[in-house]
C-alpha cells in the first residue's frame, strides 16, 4: 500500500483510500469495512472461497439476455460483494489489523493483540499453506519467542484469551499461556513479591480511620514484580481459579498463592482495604456495574477456599486483611465453611493481631452482644491447637513461655477489657472467655484485673456469688504492686478478694523492703573504699589542687545524703508493713465474728462500715481506669512508686 492507500474511519464505517472504488464490504459486528476483494483474496482462504461463491451465484441469477450483453461489452462491471461476520474473534479491532495485514500495512503485534490477531487468522484461514508468512505462523513465532518467555507478557495474553473462548482454549493459548505462568512464577525470586494491603508507609505514627495507631506499615507493592499481579487481577474469575488450580497443582509456594488472592480480593471485595472502600467492577465482558451482593458472596468464598492452609509470611500484614475478610464474609452470610477458614487462618497467626482487629462487630440478631464474642473464642482456641502442634513439631514444652503465647495473652486481656462494659455480656460468658487463656500466658493480672474492674462496674447487678466467682479469676501472686494498692481500696470486690490482696500486698512490700536493705550496704561498701582510695590519694599525692580536694568532698557528701534518704524510705515502708499486718489482723478477727454472727448485705458497704468501726481503717471510693498504668492513693493523695524492675512488668 502507498502512502496514497492510507485507511480511514468515519463513523462506524472503515475505508481503505487507494483511488479505486471498494468492490467488497465486511460488516463485523457494527462496524463496516469498505476493501478490495484481491487483497483479501490473496491472505485469507475463507475470503476467497466466500467472494468467489458469492460471484458465482450472482452470475447463474442473471437472464441470459444481460449475460450475452455483457460479454458483448469491452467494459467489465464488476458487482459489489457483502460479506458479514456474526461472532469473530477478536471483534472489528482484530479484523482491521488482519485487513491491513492483507494490504501490506505493517501491524505491532504486543502481548495484548497476538491472541485475537492468531485466532482472527484461524478464523479467516489465512495459513502457511495458502500464503507464505502469513498471519497464522506470525502469530505463532511471536508467542513462542516473546510473549511465553516473560511472566508479565503471558499474564497479559492470558487475560486477552477471556474475550476469545473457546478458539483461544481450542487453539492452546490459553493452557499455554498458563504453563507459562506457573512455570516462570515458581521460579521468580519470592522478595519481588509486593503485598496488596498496606496502603502507606512513613516513618512517623500513622492514624487510622478508627484513630488507632498504625506505626511502621509496610508499602503495598514494595517490590518490582508486583504489576504481574496486578494485571492477573484482571483475569475473569474461571479464568483466575484455572490458574490458581495450576499453581496447586505445580505445588507452587503458598506465599505466591496467597498473594495472588490477596491482590484478587483486594480489587474486587468490598471492605477488606479501609482506605478503598469501594471495589472495582468484576472483570465481565457482559457487565460494567459493581457485582451484586451474591456474586460478591460467591467470589469471596470461591477466594478463600483457594487461600493456603499454611501460616502467612508477612503475618502481621496478612491477619489485618483477613480480619476485614471476616467482617465481610459476616455481613453477606457466607457460609459456614467460608467463615471457618477465615477463622482457622486468623488462629495460626493471633499474635500478630491487633485489639481493633479483635472488634468484630455482631451482625446477626442471635448475637445479644455489640462484639462477637463467640467468633474470638473459636479463633482463641485454633491458635491453642495450633500452638500445641508446632510445640510437639519442635519437641518443646507445651508449658513454656512461648513469646506468641505472652503476646495473645496480653490482647486477650486487652480484649476482655473492651467487652466488659457491654451490659448484655453474661458472667457466665465472661468468666468462660477469661479462663480459656492458659495460666502461660499471663505473666501478670494486672490486665486481668482491669477486665474485671470494668465488668463489675458496668455489671452492679450481678449477685454475690457471681461477684465472687468473676473475682475467682485473679491470682493475687500476680498482681504487682502498684495493683495491689489499687484493689485494696476497691470497693466494688469482695471481702474474701481484698484481704487476699492485703495479704499479698504485705509480701509484695517486705520483698521490696529486702530488695532496699540489699541496695543500701551495696552503696554504702562503695563508699567506704572510695574513703580508704581518698585517704591514700591524700597521702601520696600531695601536689594536688584544692580543687581536686573540694570535688572528692562533694562527691562524698552526696553519697551520704543519698544513703540518709534510702534509710528514711526503709523506715515509712517498715511503718507500712506494720499497719498493715495490724489492719490484717483486725479484718481475719472481725472477719471471724461477722461468718459467726451470719449477717451479711452481699453489697459490701456494710462490713465495711463495720471493719472502719472496728480499727478505723477507712476505704475511699476509687475508681480503676482500665487504661490507667498508675494506680493512686487517695487516702494519701499522692503516686506509690515502686521498683523499677516491677514497673517495667506492668501493663
Amino acid at each position: 500500500m502507498s502512502s496514497a492507500e492510507k485507511p480511514s474511519s468515519k463513523g462506524q464505517a472503515w475505508f481503505c483510500t487507494t483511488g479505486l472504488p471498494s468492490d467488497i464490504v465486511v460488516e463485523v459486528d457494527d462496524m463496516t469495512f469498505h476493501l478490495h476483494k484481491f487483497p483479501l483474496m490473496s491472505k485469507s482462504r475463507k475470503l476467497h472461497h466466500l467472494i468467489t461463491q458469492q460471484e458465482a451465484a450472482a452470475h447463474s441469477s442473471a437472464p441470459q439476455h444481460q449475460q450475452q450483453e455483457t460479454e458483448d461489452e469491452d467494459e467489465i462491471v464488476e458487482e459489489q460483494c457483502n460479506v458479514t461476520f456474526t461472532g469473530f474473534p477478536g471483534g472489528s479491532e482484530a479484523f482491521e489489523m488482519a485487513a491491513k495485514f492483507c494490504y501490506g500495512v505493517k501491524i505491532d503485534l504486543s502481548s495484548s493483540n497476538v491472541a485475537a490477531l492468531r485466532c482472527a487468522g484461524e478464523f479467516l484461514e489465512m495459513t502457511e499453506d495458502y500464503s507464505e508468512d502469513n498471519l497464522v505462523s506470525k502469530t505463532e513465532r511471536f508467542l513462542s519467542q516473546h510473549v511465553l518467555k516473560s511472566l508479565k507478557d503471558s499474564v497479559k495474553t492470558l487475560k486477552s484469551c477471556d474475550s476469545l473462548m473457546p478458539m483461544a482454549e481450542t487453539l492452546g493459548i490459553t493452557q499455554r499461556c498458563v504453563d507459562s505462568v506457573v512455570s516462570r512464577a515458581s521460579s521468580a525470586d519470592p522478595a519481588l513479591f509486593g503485598w496488596p494491603v498496606s496502603d502507606a508507609t512513613t516513618a512517623s505514627k500513622q492514624v487510622l480511620w478508627n484513630g488507632i495507631d498504625g506505626a511502621g506499615r509496610r508499602k503495598a507493592g514494595a517490590g518490582t514484580g508486583d504489576s504481574w499481579f496486578e494485571d492477573l487481577a484482571l483475569l475473569r474469575l474461571p479464568l483466575f481459579k484455572r490458574l490458581i488450580l495450576a499453581m496447586k497443582t505445580a505445588e507452587l509456594s503458598p506465599e505466591i498463592i496467597e498473594t495472588c488472592v490477596m491482590y484478587y480480593a483486594k480489587k474486587y471485595i468490598p471492605g477488606v482495604s479501609r482506605s478503598n472502600r469501594k471495589p472495582l467492577p468484576l472483570p465481565s465482558s457482559s457487565s460494567s456495574s459493581v457485582a451484586t451482593e451474591a456474586e460478591q458472596k460467591e467470589l469471596l468464598e470461591t477466594l478463600v477456599s483457594n487461600l493456603p492452609l499454611q501460616k502467612s509470611s508477612k503475618a502481621a500484614t496478612a491477619t489485618r486483611f483477613f480480619f476485614g475478610l471476616l467482617r465481610t464474609a459476616n455481613i453477606l452470610t457466607a457460609s459456614e465453611a467460608c467463615r471457618d477458614a477465615l477463622e482457622k487462618k486468623i488462629g495460626l497467626q493471633l499474635e500478630e493481631a491487633t485489639l481493633d482487629d479483635l472488634l468484630v462487630p455482631s451482625y446477626s440478631y442471635l448475637n445479644e452482644t455489640l462484639y462477637d464474642v463467640e467468633c474470638v473464642e473459636r479463633i482463641l482456641s485454633y491458635f491453642l491447637e495450633s500452638l500445641d502442634a508446632r510445640n510437639v513439631a519442635a519437641n518443646e514444652d507445651a508449658a513454656a513461655r512461648s513469646p506468641a503465647l505472652m503476646l495473645v495473652g496480653k490482647l486477650i486481656d486487652g480484649y476482655l477489657s473492651e467487652i466488659a462494659s457491654d451490659a448484655n455480656l453474661k458472667p457466665e460468658k465472661f468468666y468462660n472467655f477469661a479462663i480459656s487463656v492458659p495460666d502461660e500466658a499471663r505473666l501478670f493480672h494486672d490486665g486481668l484485673y482491669r477486665a474485671v474492674d470494668v465488668y463489675l462496674k458496668a455489671h452492679p447487678w450481678i449477685s454475690e456469688e457471681e461477684r465472687e466467682n468473676i473475682c475467682g479469676l485473679l491470682d493475687c501472686q500476680k498482681l504487682t504492686l502498684e495493683a495491689c494498692t489499687h484493689a485494696a481500696q476497691n470497693e466494688r470486690l469482695p471481702l474474701r478478694a481484698v484481704v487476699q490482696v492485703l495479704f499479698f500486698e504485705q509480701l509484695q512490700l517486705r520483698h521490696a523492703i529486702a530488695g532496699t536493705l540489699m541496695a543500701a550496704e551495696a552503696a554504702v561498701e562503695p563508699g567506704r573504699q572510695s574513703a580508704v582510695l581518698e585517704r591514700e590519694a591524700e597521702e601520696g599525692e600531695e601536689g594536688l589542687g584544692l580543687e581536686h580536694v573540694q570535688e572528692r568532698d562533694g562527691t562524698w557528701r552526696v553519697a551520704v545524703r543519698e544513703n540518709q534518704v534510702l534509710r528514711l524510705d526503709m523506715d515509712s515502708m517498715r511503718t507500712r508493713v506494720h499497719q498493715l499486718e495490724r489492719e490484717c489482723s483486725s479484718m481475719k478477727r472481725v472477719i471471724a465474728k461477722f461468718d459467726k454472727s451470719g449477717g451479711s448485705d452481699g453489697g459490701g458497704g456494710g462490713w465495711r462500715a463495720s471493719l472502719g468501726r472496728k480499727f478505723g481503717c477507712k476505704f475511699k471510693t476509687q475508681v480503676c481506669d482500665s487504661h490507667e498504668s498508675t494506680a493512686v492513693d487517695t487516702r494519701k493523695g499522692r503516686h506509690h512508686q515502686q521498683p523499677q524492675q516491677q514497673h517495667a512488668h506492668h501493663e
